[in-house]
């Protein structure tokens, strides 16, 4: 196998090699951190890098190894961390000048998690300051760029995540995602990104231990090592409030399935977004996938009226309660949108945000029974492909405006307030060469059929095989 083959070998199957000794650790470690020297200064995707604590950690891990304390369901798999989540003795910026030197004590929850399962972390994924925003730039870092064409974005906020793994850096990444941000950069790179049901992977430290709008999450080439991420890091935790209590081993089972007779929502627009026709001409090709499948497929729009008012009431009402400060003493070094968000926020009165409350429970209440009569939703992830690198964001789509930063994350902020699980799986290609995802969303809680649905639309069209030139050896 060459060190190309072995950086796109499935980290289920690399945790497997390594533990039958048909691999060193030090051997996988040394090939991703070649790809990472080889791919890093043409798309920026992993921001800090410890090369040298990594190769150590390897080869301790070969050394417990060959005592047979091959320990973990991630033993000796690299993994690199996104740059909002705090990582112990390694710099997290989030971003932002602000914290552009700064050095946890600590590892959030995730990093512990992942480090228990026998996982090696290399390094940090550039995210957009204070993760605001689906296009991946900051003024610590710079922007990340589309593996696909260097030219276009890759999406974000976790977009350092997708591009690592879409470039064989790392078979696993970790992100988070409050409007977006693990599916739209998936959309964008052509990989797996998996919004859990909001508790399924518990945030902390945090300030908020009821969260439900913004959740953890992997990013992987299929969806079976998304599972297998999920496995290792699921899971209650005492000092999350909102933490299920399944244990992350319910991710660590087959993922096939029987899907006969299942009842699929398809929609184009989520009940009249603008999307562009490039994108929807992909998806339109792969409806048939489904049917093929033995699914029953139903034209639907579904009924979000109100959701985008209150996603942008929660979300600005969220960026005061964890930013306000930041803007009362550092103005002047925040992003535009960013300061925007805030005061947004800070203007907010107690009738606005109970109204998005009581809003919201009202469309939980309709998509629990729209979910009572279809299993799924199959949707675009993003209603764009990928834009260039110099925009940044769409202010317009098919011809409609868009009022605000976050406007053109309709298709999947909807989503994020209802707080169901969804996946963005690769679905095919425009003209010009750029990766389309498929959004799926299922039931409340329903993570695993989520999983298991995408897993068998991935292996019935394969798209996710496909290598971005970039990357090619």
């Amino acid at each position: 196998m060459s060190a190309s083959e072995l950086c796109f070998t499935s980290a289920v199957e690399l945790a497997r090699r390594i533990r039958a000794r048909e691999l060193s650790c030090v051997e996988v470690m040394d090939a991703h951190l070649a790809q990472i020297e080889r791919l890093n200064p043409h798309v920026n995707a992993v921001v800090t890098l410890d090369a040298e604590g990594a190769r150590d950690a390897a080869k301790h891990a070969d050394a417990q190894l060959a005592k047979g304390k091959a320990e973990g369901l991630l033993f000796g798999l690299p993994t690199a961390v996104k740059d909002l989540v705090e990582t112990r003795g390694m710099r997290t910026t989030y971003g932002s000048t602000l914290f552009r030197d700064y050095v946890p004590a600590q590892d959030a929850l995730i990093v512990a998690r992942l480090r228990a399962a026998g996982a090696i972390v290399i390094g940090k994924t550039n995210t957009p300051e204070l993760g605001a925003g689906s296009q991946t730039f900051n003024r610590v870092f710079g922007a990340t760029c589309n593996p696909w064409n260097t030219t276009r974005t890759c999406g974000g906020s976790s977009g350092g995540a997708a591009v690592a793994a879409a470039c064989g850096m790392v078979p696993l990444a970790d992100g988070s995602d409050l409007a977006a941000s693990l599916r739209n950069p998936a959309s964008f790179c052509n990989v797996v990104g998996f919004r859990p049901t909001p508790g399924r992977v518990p945030q902390w430290p945090t300030l908020d231990a009821w969260d439900t709008l913004a959740t953890l999450g992997p990013i992987a080439r299929n969806v079976t090592d998304v599972a297998l991420h999920l496995a290792a890091t699921a899971g209650p935790d005492a000092r999350v409030a909102n933490a299920w209590g399944e244990p992350g081993e319910v991710f660590a089972v087959p993922l096939e399935g029987d899907w006969r007779g299942t009842r699929v929502a398809w929609s184009r627009t989520l009940g009249g977004l603008a999307v562009a026709p490039e994108v929807t001409a992909v998806l339109d090709a792969q409806r048939t996938v489904l049917v093929d499948l033995g699914c029953e497929v139903e034209d639907v729009e579904p009924d979000f009226s109100g959701a985008a008012e209150v996603f942008q009431v929660l979300r600005a009402h969220r960026f005061a309660k964890l930013h306000g400060g930041l803007l009362e003493r550092h103005r002047a070094e925040l992003k535009a949108t960013i300061a925007w968000n805030i005061e947004a926020g800070l203007a907010l009165s107690a009738r606005d945000v109970a109204r998005a409350e009581v809003e919201r429970t009202a469309l939980f209440a309709r998509f629990a029974a729209f979910f009572a009569q279809h299993r799924f939703l199959a949707c675009p992830t993003a209603q764009v492909a990928p834009f260039p690198l110099d925009v940044e964001y769409p202010t317009q789509i098919d011809g409609r405006r868009m009022a605000t930063y976050i406007d053109w994350l309709g298709s999947c902020l909807y989503v994020s307030v209802i707080a169901h699980p969804a996946i963005s799986v690769p679905a095919g290609f425009t003209e010009d060469g750029l990766p389309v995802g498929l959004q799926i969303v299922g039931g409340y809680c329903r993570d695993l059929d989520v999983l298991r649905f995408a897993h068998a639309f991935e292996r019935a069209t394969r798209h996710g095989e496909r290598r971005a030139q970039l990357a090619s050896p």
